[in-house]
């Protein structure tokens, strides 16, 4: 073969990529300011200058270039992730459900004759005697009288159970001194108290408050120190370094902090002054509802009787309902992270 053919024979695959074609021969040999615009562009052209394609492909992430990723234009919203609260109506009806059913069958009980009236007496009595106290305005009078003692002895017996809980939950010193004979105190029955508060006191109406205000001391004093112990010592922290000290500190951050637990408190401290209530008007009483149901046992009269029961149940709902309102007043939030 000749040197002519040579030249113009094809390249043969064994060669490879050693050899170039003319075209590429030439670029490569010309000088890059010599070269053609083309050429002198795609040398010179920073890499931002690249197709679309490839840098997209470069420098997307793989959660973008994923077939199944959701379009942000087709996002769902987030769930809400607590339960809905029941209408007011529902949640009526439920709190309800059981005392009605109590009822039910206390009146099928009575009508029917499977309980003796000796036994139980029944709604239709009951009523009756109601109708009686209403009647001869003995009923708003007996009530009058023992909101006024169970009032002020809560109102004494807590006041003073809430100071001795703040001193003893905020200081050590406070707790050495006050928490020892607070325990004590509570190991004792408050009705073990009465024949000696009788004999300090007398059958007044100052024993009446004082026994009150013994039963109230013990639940508030307990409570409210597990607050105050309970409250977050860098909200204390740094209340004190904006300068609240002493009964600022206590009225403005302490105090707030250990809300929850006072209510709680002084819900149970208006229970049990019932029963203080009734203890106390059984003594030298001549109004209230404990002397009507000495009244009751002594003329054996069970129809009011269960009255009394019944008007210590409605108290003690409309307590609970009254300290709920407080609780959604002073602490709103409280709805929205309780457990439902």
């Amino acid at each position: 073969m000749t040197l002519e053919g040579v030249a113009q024979a094809p390249p043969t695959p064994t060669e490879g990529p050693a050899a170039a074609s003319p075209a590429a021969a030439s670029s490569a040999a010309a000088p890059p300011i010599a070269g053609s615009p083309a050429v002198t562009s795609s040398a010179a052209a920073p890499p931002i200058a690249t197709s679309p394609a490839i840098t997209s492909s470069a420098t997307a992430s793989p959660i973008a270039t994923s077939p199944a990723a959701t379009p942000p234009g087709d996002l769902e919203p987030p769930r809400y992730l607590g339960s809905p609260r029941r209408r007011p109506a529902v949640s009526t009806a439920v709190r309800g459900a059981v005392p009605l059913l109590l009822v039910t069958a206390w009146w099928y009980g009575t009508g029917s004759g499977a309980i003796s009236p000796d036994v139980l007496a029944g709604p239709g009595a009951v009523l009756g005697a109601l109708g009686e106290l209403v009647a001869t305005g003995q009923l708003g009078d007996y009530l009058l009288a023992s909101a006024r003692r169970a009032g002020l002895g809560v109102l004494a017996g807590g006041g003073i159970g809430l100071l001795l809980g703040v001193v003893a939950g905020l200081s050590a010193l406070g707790e050495e001194l006050i928490d020892p004979t607070m325990q004590m105190k509570r190991a004792v029955p408050f009705l073990a108290l009465v024949p000696l508060f009788i004999s300090w006191f007398g059958v007044e109406e100052t024993f009446k408050v004082v026994l009150i205000a013994v039963a109230a001391v013990g639940p508030m004093y307990a409570y409210s120190y597990l607050g105050v112990r309970g409250a977050d010592r860098k909200t204390v922290e740094a209340a004190r370094g904006f300068g609240l000290t002493g009964p600022r500190l206590v009225l403005g951050v302490v105090i707030p902090t250990a809300l929850p637990n006072i209510l709680m408190a002084l819900r149970i401290c208006l229970s049990v002054s019932l029963t203080g209530l009734i203890a106390a008007e059984q003594i030298g009483a001549t109004e209230g509802i404990g002397y009507l149901v000495t009244l009751a046992q002594q003329y054996y009269r069970s129809d009011y009787m269960v009255l009394c029961i019944l008007i210590y149940a409605v108290l003690g709902l409309l307590i609970d309902l009254a300290i709920r309102g407080v609780e959604r007043l002073a602490m709103p939030w409280r709805g929205h992270v309780a457990a439902r």
